[in-house]
């Protein structure tokens, strides 16, 4: 099955009759299996880490941040869990000689309806973050339990009504298996308005939502910011929070998504796909968000932190009794010297809580 090589002279290797395209394209492919499964572990990892957390409840977040928060960790699960798994499957299973059938379908639906619902989860996020903050007196009304869930209903929901085409392989959109990227990937050159639709309902909208409302954020934030110091009451503890939590979310956003969108907008108008590394590169770029955004979602923030050492030591407790007693012995002191101070700071009411650090930006008098 397998062709013994001998590496002594190029001669040596064509007469063994080996194919140095084919050892190559082997190559490569070795390298871009490697990446994904790095991506997908460190993305999986992450967020269990984050599922252990949230799960229980966190000082200083609302229930409803709790709940989008939830969301957008299982659309990030899913990169590493559902996602990567099954196009290494079809990677690894396939025949690159056969055309496209039903698996490949199945495996494209599942890619666009998880990349969909991730955006939109993003997006409601920072919709809730922007009534926290501007509308404080009003959030209890604004957002109820009722409409929370529905709008978490939403992201879920709307994604596979809308990208269901993709499913039939007898449809109107073509899928096939990229070698470049080891992705089935739609064939949106055969259809342009559809591919076009796709992200002016999802891209589109969810980019101007989270753009206006965490540029509203971080301009509150800075104009809060500069009167408290005009009044000296600004703490050197507090310098710079917005930049720390709202400007990576936004540039690690557009970072993953825009060349991925503009990959997918450029084979639909042209018909050409882009170079293999450079499309790998765009497939699989937004997958990182997932694991970006437990760092600048969660990890950023000291309440996380601290809950993630109390479940971290729990646990250890049950696991390993002596590596407990180290790590209790070590935080000890710290924590007894900021639990205090924590514990006052995040008692804030459910409706002035934001979904991350950013809901104590216009709280901080």
């Amino acid at each position: 099955m397998y062709t013994t090589l001998n590496f002594s002279t190029p001669d040596d290797s064509n007469s063994s009759g080996v194919d140095p395209l084919r050892l190559q394209e082997l190559a490569h492919r070795s390298v871009k299996v490697s990446v994904i499964i790095v991506l997908g572990v460190m993305i999986t990892l992450g967020n269990v880490a984050v599922l252990l957390v949230i799960t229980s409840s966190v000082a200083g977040w609302s229930r409803n941040s709790r709940y989008f928060l939830l969301s957008l960790t299982a659309a990030d699960s899913a990169f590493g869990l559902l996602i990567m798994p099954l196009n290494l499957c079809v990677s690894l299973l396939k025949d690159y000689t056969e055309g496209p059938d039903a698996l490949c379908h199945v495996v494209a639906f599942c890619n666009a309806t998880v990349y969909s619902t991730c955006m939109y989860t993003l997006a409601t996020i920072s919709l809730e973050r922007y009534i926290a903050v501007f509308y404080p007196l009003q959030y209890s009304s604004l957002m109820t339990r009722k409409r929370t869930l529905l709008l978490i209903a939403f992201s879920w929901c709307f994604p596979p009504v809308l990208l269901s085409p993709i499913s039939f392989p007898d449809g109107i959109i073509e899928v096939h298996f990229s070698t470049a990227s080891l992705v089935c990937n739609p064939s949106y050159s055969t259809n342009v308005g559809y591919s076009l639709s796709l992200t002016c309902f999802i891209f589109f909208p969810c980019s101007v939502v989270m753009t206006y409302a965490n540029l509203r954020v971080w301009c509150a934030a800075k104009k809060q910011r500069l009167k408290l110091r005009k009044y000296d009451c600004a703490s050197r503890s507090t310098h710079n929070v917005a930049s720390r939590v709202l400007v990576p979310v936004m540039a690690a956003y557009y970072t993953c998504w825009t060349p991925c969108m503009a990959a997918m907008i450029y084979n639909a108008v042209s018909g050409r796909s882009a170079p293999e590394w450079i499309e790998f590169v765009v497939v699989w770029l937004p997958t990182s968000n997932g694991f970006l955004n437990c760092i600048f979602y969660f990890w950023i923030n000291r309440s996380f932190r601290r809950k993630f050492h109390h479940v971290l030591q729990r646990w250890t407790q049950a696991l390993c009794p002596k590596l407990a007693g180290t790590l209790r012995f070590c935080n000890t002191s710290k924590t007894q010297f900021v639990s205090g101070i924590l514990d006052n700071n995040n008692t804030v009411h459910e409706r002035s809580s934001s979904v991350s650090s950013t809901c104590t930006l216009l709280t901080l008098a």
